[in-house]
């Protein structure tokens, strides 16, 4: 049994796509729902948009950080890490108006909501949040055969050329760019847009890193080249299409296809 369902939130839809061969219509439909329910608690807790959100009550400094929903202080230590990590390319607490985590958030929020639907007995799981893609126990097929998720990178200058594909099982894919979005990203070192790389795809065992890195890489470009060959982060593989060369680059274990 399969169901499909897009839930909006976030400014965003969100596709979620579950499949499980021995779990009925109904019981794939409430899990969904709880997920769905998950995706607005994240709205709630970490939108910069809302007034009442608490990240912009933290950020406005009417409550302080241990005041806050615990998913908030874990998001905040995962900030911490991955600044160390990218030596500061990424950033949160560089943005204008204080602590802003929307880069790491989506991709986190997607690999807790694909844990929750294997939780549930789902075994096949693909959740698409607007670019970040988390992937759980691959693709099954209507002829009941499963195989590894196929996912396309896009050319940024042209959505529809497919440019680097890589086939996935069990893990996340964040995508960083210009696309549609123009430059939605700043370099947390001088506030100006970040001009390091034109596409940036991170392929990983974690989403919320993975769309950490991948917005890093977008402000450091080919100068990531000193971090992304980090012990750490070696289950982590990183396709870069440069901004002006129009050539591109890829490091990690996964080269893709």
């Amino acid at each position: 049994m399969r169901v499909e369902r897009f839930i909006q939130t976030w400014g965003t839809v969100i596709a979620v796509d579950a499949a499980a061969p021995h779990v009925n219509e109904a019981a794939l439909n409430i899990a969904i729902d709880k997920v769905a329910l998950f995706f607005h608690h994240v709205d709630d807790v970490f939108s910069t948009y809302k007034e009442s959100s608490e990240v912009s009550r933290l950020r406005r400094g009417e409550i302080d950080l241990h005041e806050c929903h615990e998913d908030l202080r874990h998001i905040w230590q995962l900030c911490t890490e991955a600044k160390d990590l990218t030596l500061g390319a990424f950033d949160p607490w560089a943005a204008i108006g204080g602590f802003d985590p929307s880069g790491i958030v989506k991709g986190w929020a997607a690999h807790c909501a694909a844990d929750m639907l294997v939780t549930d007995g789902v075994v096949h799981v693909l959740i698409n949040a607007a670019g970040d893609l988390v992937l759980r126990g691959g693709d099954l097929s209507d002829d009941g055969i499963v195989r590894p998720w196929p996912v396309g990178i896009s050319d940024p200058d042209d959505v529809d050329q497919i440019v680097k594909s890589f086939a996935i099982t069990d893990g996340a894919v964040a995508t960083s760019g210009d696309y549609e979005r123009g430059e939605h990203i700043r370099d947390p070192r001088n506030g100006m847009a970040a001009l390091g790389a034109k596409s940036v795809s991170v392929v990983g065992p974690d989403g919320g890193l993975a769309d950490a890195l991948a917005t890093a890489v977008m402000v450091d470009g080919i100068d990531a080249q000193r971090w992304v060959v980090r012990e750490e982060l070696r289950e982590y593989s990183f396709y870069v299409i440069n901004r002006h060369e129009g050539t591109a680059w890829l490091y990690g274990p996964n080269k893709g296809y």
